[in-house]
């Protein structure tokens, strides 16, 4: 299609480089320095999607970041994104864009059907209209209908880097008021950063103000560019500002390597110059296809010589309208403006004007063919044919970015908008963005009398009359008004809906603009890619798992593997065609009839040593350190300062100086941090040294009634007749250095051997040699759970919460036995610390299937919502052959033999409140004939 709207002088483009590209599957010509938008207003497309809610037709309303309307999915290659702004979209050549949220086309949606249904979609529809019979009956098709583009489901194949910086001055904007900030910082010798969101620098300068602005904009770049202390960053989006003069941006790069850079930067002077978005109008139809901003249309004349309309009508309630019809009328079209106001001083030459006349309503289907024109009481005068509507309903300085730093706001009158008032930080607002925006003469007009759809929030749908209906129910907090309608939301933010939603808002409750204040604005300001958030921290680097020292050997014997605390795990050994269920009940089996081997390396590993080892011990664990002798191992918890359980393991005492600290897998890093803190910070008397050992052992743990007899097999020349439970013993197994602790999470005799980390395949191979005479299995995480409930041992962040006390899992004699202090134990006394109905850990046994863990345990009366507990582990036990499982359940040890019932997903069950340990109470099995 030809340009059919391109002026032929003027505008800013490189008439020299013509660029292709497709939209909708039609192929169209632009230039060089145009954007998505420029080029198909250029070639005359207007009609470009379908709104959000109502599928109505819409076109451009802006053409830069304010422009909710126009929406489009780009594909590059394999790479889709969706809700691109297409006034912010770089038109390069073989770019491919699609429009969004219509099927099959933006000309024929079938869902516009839905503008039928519009009286049954009003504000907060989503909690009222659709509850009857059952929300679920309507909840499938309307969250399939919700939501504009349609997310990619592949993989994003780009690359994004980040990048970090400081400065002394950070400038956001590059219009001319950041232009002139920079300079003046610059000259100084600060260090100065330039952030501009569009590829181009100068602003408003690139469309309005003649050749001379455009000038002072490029010489004042050139020089800029010219100072080695200056950086600038074009295509560069400021999105969010944070505490301590943090920002964020996000930085469009080329085509070629990373796609987008994400900056964080640390300023230590900000000055926001972002300037001013104009506001639109609110009148019946002002949503159509034609209908946009008049700064808008202005700017695709002065920047991208484009002429939207050749019939148009400026509908406006101050001054600075006059010079976007001036400019229409000299690029060639018939200009009417139509003013609010009585009379103004402003001019335009070349343009009929209507005084003390608005615009009621507009006709037109895909796109406008006419203005209403009407006196302020709503008679109408005449009507406008056209092909354009220009508007401007004063103009809005861009604070979110000043909010976001804690900046409070106030109301202008003179702009009738909001302006930055008290600063927190070191920011400071110039040009349009404080609200300097020249002699404006502004009248409010926040709503035009009339009939119709009168849209506030073009992005959501939201219409002057659904703030009305949020006003008659109550929801006069702008907090409130903005999730009950959607106003100021989604890929918008408020910037074209904000004021003129608070104003509407105000005038039904009798309260000025400024009184009505205005909700927090979040980062981040425009929608960025969650791949920029990543950066290079996807995939492996996302969350780096760690593998076992053994790694290899497992993958030979079939291990089943899954993420466990932050380790690559074998889950189970699964035979073939076996299930995962299946493989890990046999592995348990075998744990509890022959021999098992259990990789247990990511068991936490901490030597604590010094004078104070054992001081500073009996100060952390509920138990007691220092009365432990050398050789010996004892089980402990450890507590936070509010006396909740945030740890459990084995402690063995290596010498008189020096322990062996066992935590749970994932708590390792955290605890030995945790150490490190309470030495630092707090002890800072104690003489002790704490040292994370993890990752230099290798802990394969042989478990089962044949253990002992497979450990003697390996060769060792350590005295198993004389090795008791939670005994520690240094020696050579299979020929090689090694630990060897009895303690067992299996409720079988077990022998934790740890060796070198380099030796753990070496020593997996020796165990499976001489194993298979003792019925070896090697087992995995599933059938360790399985074991571990059976025998009742609890699991840290499983069994436990964040509100779990010592003596809610029963383990309140260790506290009650020690005198001395530890973390916590003045918690242990509060009032709700002693009530008689917290949760406590119990068993449960049932007839029925297996409970799910979460299932709730209902009060008497069984009436769901109000819970007694909740099942924390659930397993088949093969030992036992029926389902068991742990809960914490109000006062459980006082329920024992109780029958309760539980809720889950609609269906009831029933199960007896027994004791938490199910398989070998006398502990037997664990001492292997020893006492």
């Amino acid at each position: 299609m030809t340009q059919v709207l391109r002026l032929a002088n003027g505008g800013l483009i490189d008439r020299t480089r013509m660029l292709r590209f497709r939209f909708d599957g039609r192929d169209f010509t632009g230039h060089s320095g145009d954007t998505l938008a420029s080029a198909l207003l250029a070639n005359g497309v207007h009609l470009v999607g379908r709104s959000f809610k109502y599928h109505r037709p819409r076109g451009f309303v802006g053409i830069g970041q304010e422009d909710a309307n126009a929406l489009v999915r780009v594909a590059t290659g394999d790479q889709v994104e969706p809700n691109l702004k297409a006034g912010e979209v770089v038109l390069r050549d073989g770019l491919e864009a699609f429009s969004i949220n219509c099927r099959p086309s933006p000309r024929h949606d079938l869902r516009a059907v839905h503008q039928i249904a519009a009286p049954l979609l009003i504000a907060g529809f989503y909690y009222k209209t659709f509850m009857w019979p059952n929300w679920h009956l309507f909840e499938g098709a309307i969250r399939r209908a919700a939501g504009l583009g349609t997310a990619p489901e592949g993989r994003d194949l780009d690359r994004y880097v980040h990048a970090y910086a400081d400065c002394d001055l950070l400038v956001v904007g590059a219009g001319p008021a950041g232009l002139t900030a920079a300079l003046d910082g610059a000259r100084t010798g600060a260090r100065t950063i330039l952030a501009e969101a569009d590829f181009a620098i100068g602003g408003s300068a690139l469309w309005r103000g003649g050749s001379d602005a455009a000038e002072a904009a490029t010489a004042a770049e050139a020089e800029l560019r010219a100072l080695p202390n200056v950086t600038i960053l074009s295509r560069t989006q400021v999105f969010g500002y944070y505490d301590h003069n943090a920002l964020a941006a996000v930085e469009y790069l080329a085509d070629h390597g990373a796609r987008q850079r994400l900056w964080k930067l640390r300023a230590g002077r900000v000055i926001l110059a972002s300037g001013a978005i104009e506001r639109p109008l609110v009148f019946a139809g002002n949503d159509r296809p034609g209908v946009m901003l008049a700064s808008a249309a202005q700017a695709l004349v002065g920047r991208f010589a484009v002429l939207p309309g050749r019939r148009a009508v400026i509908f406006t309630n101050n001054d600075s309208a006059y010079d976007a019809a001036a400019a229409l009328a000299v690029a060639g079209a018939e200009v009417t403006l139509v003013d609010s106001r009585p009379a103004s001083a402003a001019s335009a030459p070349g343009v009929r004007i209507l005084h003390d006349r608005v615009v009621s309503a507009t006709k037109g289907v895909r796109h406008v063919r006419a203005a209403i024109v009407a006196d302020r009481a709503g008679r109408i005068s005449e009507t406008l044919p056209c092909d354009l509507i220009g508007m401007s309903g004063g103009w809005s300085p861009i604070v979110h970015l000043f909010s976001q730093s804690g900046g409070k706001l106030r109301f202008c009158e003179e702009i009738q908008g909001f302006v930055p008032g008290e600063a927190v930080q070191p920011v400071t607002a110039v040009g349009g963005a404080a609200g300097a925006l020249g002699t404006l003469a502004i009248e409010p007009l926040w709503e035009v009398p009339g009939r119709g759809k009168k849209f506030v929030d073009f992005a959501n749908d939201v219409t002057a009359h659904d703030i009305a209906i949020a006003m008659r129910e109550n929801y006069v907090s702008v907090e409130h008004l903005k999730r009950y309608t959607t106003l100021g939301m989604g890929v918008d933010q408020g910037k074209t809906s904000n004021v003129n939603g608070l104003a509407i808002a105000g005038a039904l409750t009798g309260r000025a603009p400024g009184k009505v204040g205005t909700t927090k604005f979040r980062p981040p300001y425009s929608p960025i890619a969650l791949g920029a958030l990543a950066g290079p921290l996807v995939g492996p680097l996302f969350r780096p798992l760690r593998h076992l020292p053994a790694h290899d050997w497992h993958v030979a014997r079939g291990a089943l593997f899954e993420e466990h605390g932050g380790w690559w795990r074998p889950s189970a050994y699964p035979h073939v065609g076996e299930t995962l269920e299946a493989a890990a009940a046999r592995e348990a089996r075998a744990a509890r009839t022959g021999a098992a081997l259990f990789d247990g390396s990511p068991l936490g590993k901490i030597e604590v040593s010094g004078p104070d080892a054992a001081r500073f011990l009996d100060r952390v664990y509920v138990g007691t350190a220092s009365t432990l002798r050398p050789g010996r191992a004892r089980y402990g918890l450890m507590l936070n300062e509010n006396g909740v359980v945030i740890d459990d393991g084995v402690f063995v005492r290596l010498a008189d100086d020096r322990y062996l600290v066992h935590t749970t897998s994932g708590g390792a890093d955290r605890i030995a941090a945790m150490l490190d803190e309470w030495l630092q910070c707090e002890w800072r008397d104690l003489d002790v040294v704490v040292m994370n050992v993890g990752s230099q052992w290798a802990t394969l743990t042989v478990s089962g009634p044949s253990a002992r007899d497979l450990l003697a097999a390996l060769g060792t020349d350590i005295d198993l007749a004389d090795f008791p439970h939670m005994r520690f013993r240094e020696g050579r197994v299979a020929g090689l250095p090694a630990r060897v602790l009895r303690a067992s999470f299996t409720g079988e005799a077990s022998y934790e051997i740890s060796v070198a980390a380099g030796a753990a395949s070496g020593l997996a191979t020796a165990i499976a040699a001489k194993g298979a005479p003792f019925g070896l299995t090697p087992i995995g995480v599933e059938a360790i759970m399985i074991l571990r409930i059976e025998k009742g041992y609890l699991a840290i962040g499983v069994d436990t919460d964040g509100t779990t006390l010592p003596d809610d899992l029963g383990m309140a004699g260790g506290v009650a036995r020690k005198g001395s202090d530890f973390i916590g134990r003045r918690s242990l006394d509060r009032p709700d610390a002693v009530r008689p109905d917290r949760l406590q850990l119990v068993g449960l046994l049932t007839d029925g299937p297996r409970l799910a863990v979460g299932a709730h345990v209902l009060r008497e009366g069984g009436v769901p919502g109000v819970s007694d507990g909740h099942v924390t582990s659930s397993v088949d036990s093969p030992a036992l052959g029926r389902p068991i499982a742990l809960a914490l359940i109000r006062a459980g040890r006082a329920r024992l033999g109780e029958t309760v019932t539980l809720y889950d997903m609609g269906i009831r069950h029933r199960a007896t409140i027994v004791e938490p340990v199910f398989f070998d109470r006398e502990g037997q099995r664990l001492n292997d004939g020893h006492s």
